[in-house]
């Protein structure tokens, strides 16, 4: 493989490993933020105790995708110098706000919301952990503007001289069309994951024969998990059907590669659930479909029509095959086995999740414990699943849009360091996927660590006028 190649899955590996941890991130901290606040309006020990539990598992998370998407700014000047070079008037934009504003925020309330108890008054207290959850949307909201600029750029003029794009509106940018269907698809991903995190390791919790008086409150936190999912999931389904149209509207080609369409349909394109062919899908040897479905998920009418790989192959061929330098070498197809099948795993796992979401509110009504042993490996697969989805849908997007980095201006090949050969491509990438390795050990324990432990006994805070001032800082809660 070429320095090409390798930069491609150097930035595939370390954004799919940083992505396992963003979802939870912004799902969880606005579970633990609605535990603390019930805590405070409510006074019930059994809020604020998960309040404390689910926060510590979501600190350590928090840290890990801290230390990881440090990672990602690297790369854009390691591997990508022509890109970074290329888009930076734009790009650099939303990413700089997102560090200086919600990263900040972010970091500065979890710290006081760590070493707060007992110091700061209660309604303070607890409103840091919505300040944080808050924190997260904003960083979602500005790194999925600059994502969504390559999927749609908007809000830039071209310099022929320079060779870079510059910006002229960045109102557009925070308000491309693809970035407002993106982000609370996105969320509403995350919320499923936070639920499913709290959803399984509350029932693991409930299933254990020492639990004593503590069942009712895990019986809670697991409906409760499991009521997010529920609800997140219908909100996914709905963004992602939005999202869909969106997609086909700018990215026709992206959508014909999720059914690997080569010829295009004049209405009731068909859906396939599963389609076994050649390597390359362009020949299909069995299947098994929906008529029509495609056909509404890309025009919202099941009569619609959408246009097939070969017939969008020729049109870009004439359109951005001549003349522009940043489109050299361009097929304008991207990997279709891999494009249809992200596509159906993520939407797959997704429905597993609610699925298992469904039977755990069924299992726990009443006073009812579910005991089956397939529930350990259902409770394992939980939070897995959506967290797998997201990961998908991401693969989706970013190998759905290949050739290009920016759709229509500038291909991947165009983009990478000239100067980066592939043996530093490879040392690179190899330190990272160790240290990556090592890092998920030690989340894995630390979390498992604190999951088994259970949530802690509870403890009437201390009044912040009866805490010493002079005490050291401890993260201890």
């Amino acid at each position: 493989m070429d320095n090409l190649d390798l930069a491609r899955w150097q930035f595939a590996i370390t954004t799919v490993y940083h992505f396992l941890f963003v979802p939870v991130t912004i799902g969880l901290s606005a579970l633990v933020a609605w535990y603390h606040s019930s805590w405070v309006r409510r006074r019930r020990e059994d809020d604020l105790r998960l309040a404390k539990f689910f926060g510590k598992l979501f600190t350590i998370n928090f840290a890990l995708g801290l230390v990881t998407g440090i990672v990602q700014e690297f790369q854009f000047g390691m591997n990508w110098s022509d890109y970074s070079r290329f888009v930076g008037d734009i790009f650099g934009a939303p990413l700089a706000i997102e560090a200086l504003l919600a990263f900040f925020l972010e970091s500065t309330f979890l710290g006081l919301w760590i070493f707060g108890w007992g110091r700061i008054p209660e309604r303070l207290h607890a409103a840091c952990m919505w300040i944080v959850h808050v924190g997260t949307l904003l960083s979602a909201y500005f790194i999925l503007a600059a994502n969504s600029f390559m999927q749609n750029p908007v809000g830039y003029r071209y310099n022929p001289q320079t060779r870079r794009a510059e910006l002229t509106d960045f109102v557009a940018v925070l308000t491309n069309k693809v970035q407002l269907v993106t982000f609370p698809h996105v969320v509403a991903a995350a919320y499923l994951v936070g639920g499913a995190v709290v959803m399984a390791v509350a029932l693991w919790h409930l299933r254990r024969r020492d639990v004593g008086d503590d069942a009712g409150m895990y019986r809670r936190a697991t409906r409760l998990g499991a009521a997010v999912v529920l609800v997140a999931g219908a909100a996914v389904a709905v963004t992602g059907d939005v999202q869909g149209k969106i997609m086909t509207e700018v990215q026709p080609m992206k959508m014909a590669a999720a059914e690997a369409l080569y010829e295009s349909s004049d209405g009731q394109a068909p859906f396939s659930l599963l389609t076994i062919g050649s390597l390359d899908g362009s020949q299909e040897k069995f299947a098994v479909t929906v008529p029509g479905l495609l056909s509404f998920l890309a025009t919202g009418h099941f009569d619609g029509s959408v246009q097939g790989i070969n017939e969008l192959k020729a049109e870009y061929a004439q359109k951005y095959g001549t003349g522009n330098p940043l489109t050299v070498d361009a097929t304008y197809t991207p990997n279709i086995p891999l494009s249809y099948w992200s596509f159906r795993l993520m939407i797959g796992v997704g429905m597993l999740a609610v699925l298992i979401a469904l039977l755990a509110l069924w299992t726990t009504r009443g006073e009812r414990v579910p005991r089956a042993r397939w529930w350990h490996w259902a409770i394992l697969a939980a939070p897995l699943l959506p967290i797998f989805g997201n990961s998908f849908g991401w693969i989706f997007t970013e190998a759905g849009r290949q050739p290009w980095l920016v759709f229509g201006v500038m291909t991947t090949s165009t983009g990478v360091s000239p100067s980066v050969s592939a043996g530093e491509v490879v040392t690179s990438m190899v330190v990272y996927t160790l240290l990556y390795g090592v890092l998920a050990v030690v989340e894995v324990k630390l979390f498992l660590t604190y999951l088994r432990a259970g949530a802690p006994a509870f403890e009437e805070p201390a009044a912040p006028a009866t805490h010493d001032d002079d005490a050291p800082l401890a993260f201890a809660y």
